[in-house]
């Protein structure tokens, strides 16, 4: 008792020519729809030949078609009695022994398929109506998150605590059907008519994973921020929505365990904005100087920084103030700043000009007759 696989792959005009009626996709859906009923298609206004049954209910002989895209789930009572993620045309088919329950194919759901089926197969019976749903196997984009006020985490890269505001939005993925329909989706929603919407501000399981998001935002920072091969830079997470995706979603299901225990994985982000407090913004600061004062930049920065002190000091201090920095710049070596300066061998000195000055310096009365007799026999080698 199951499903027959009629055909593989494109479903187009050759099951539109053939199969008059049956079930698929409902048309019109957002983008972000995650689960809702199948609908009959085809002759009598959409309809088909079944004009009083309940639009998602199938029996024995119907056909229905899996787009590329969705999965398909069969349910009876509430249980799970059949998927498929393989695109196609299959007729339900109480009676064939030939029929299957599992058509998971080769992509992302089947390891996780085969895992939860096992655990919580049902085999229906035959000749009983089979409730028909879809599932989006697609990325299920615009889920946002954002913080009221500041999160905080300890960074790698600055050695500290830092903290920010920070808004943006994550792309989902149901990575495992039967999960997310057994553990997480409310009976409201497996009825007719209904469409599970994770950005629909009335659906309180989706404000549920939005606070989980916002509450995992703190430790996803911590993991990206920590990770050496992420540079150990928050400022490259603006620029890296697969590598925070992976920092937040690995720091939901560590807190919230959405991958195996509902089938939910965020598969990528995009930060809005950041913004950071004051003591993160003067550490950034900090970082921002020091990166520009690294390598041959950093000798180029120090070496215009030494001339404009040599400006400035010749402005304010004269020849005393030109000494200091001659002597400074002396002791760095401001040509290449990489070895220290040779000192030069002291000029020799001229005793005419000392006689000179010494005699300007008796007559301004800054030193005694004693002093010069005395500099002046210096001077002279007497």
């Amino acid at each position: 008792m199951g499903l027959v696989q009629a055909v593989v792959g494109a479903v187009g005009g050759v099951l539109g020519d053939q199969w008059k009626d049956f079930y698929t996709v409902p048309a019109g859906l957002p983008a972000t729809a995650a689960l809702f009923a199948a609908v009959p298609q085809g002759t009598n206004a959409g309809r088909g030949s079944n004009t009083s049954g309940s639009t998602n209910i199938i029996t024995n002989g119907s056909k229905i078609i899996v787009p590329e895209g969705y999965g398909l789930l069969l349910m009876q009572d509430g249980a799970i009695t059949a998927f498929v993620a393989e695109p196609g045309g299959y007729e339900w088919r109480s009676d064939d022994i030939n029929s299957k329950s599992i058509f998971a194919g080769d992509g992302i759901v089947s390891t996780f398929i085969t895992q939860s089926w096992e655990r919580f197969k049902f085999g229906g019976q035959p000749g009983s109506q089979q409730a028909a749903f879809f599932v989006s196997l697609k990325e299920l984009p615009d889920n946002r998150f954002g913080t009221q006020s500041e999160i905080y985490w300890d960074d790698g890269f600055l050695n500290t605590q830092v903290g920010a505001i920070t808004r943006g939005t994550y792309t989902l993925k149901i990575v495992d059907p039967i999960l997310f329909v057994k553990n997480f989706v409310p009976a409201a929603y497996l009825q007719p008519g209904k469409v599970f919407d994770f950005t629909d501000l009335d659906n309180a399981a989706a404000s549920q994973l939005f606070n989980e998001v916002v509450g995992s935002l703190a430790p996803a920072f911590s993991l990206y921020t920590n990770d050496p091969s992420k540079g150990n830079r928050i400022t490259k997470i603006q620029q890296d929505s697969l590598g925070f995706a992976q920092s937040l979603s690995a720091a939901v299901e560590q807190g919230y365990q959405w991958s195996s225990s509902r089938g939910l994985a965020i598969v990528k982000t995009a930060i809005v904005s950041i913004e950071y407090d004051a003591n993160t913004r003067e550490l950034l600061k900090t970082v921002q100087r020091a990166d520009a004062l690294a390598g041959s930049r950093g000798n180029s920065n120090l070496q215009a920084s030494v001339a404009q002190g040599i400006q400035s000091a010749g402005e304010n201090g004269g020849a005393a103030g030109l000494m200091g920095i001659g002597m400074a710049s002396g002791m760095m070596g401001v040509g290449g700043l990489q070895q220290p300066a040779t000192p030069a061998a002291p000029a020799a000195e001229d005793p005419v000009a000392k006689l000179k000055k010494a005699k300007e310096m008796l007559d301004l009365g800054l030193i005694t007759q004693s002093d010069y007799d005395a500099l002046k026999a210096k001077a002279l080698g007497l």
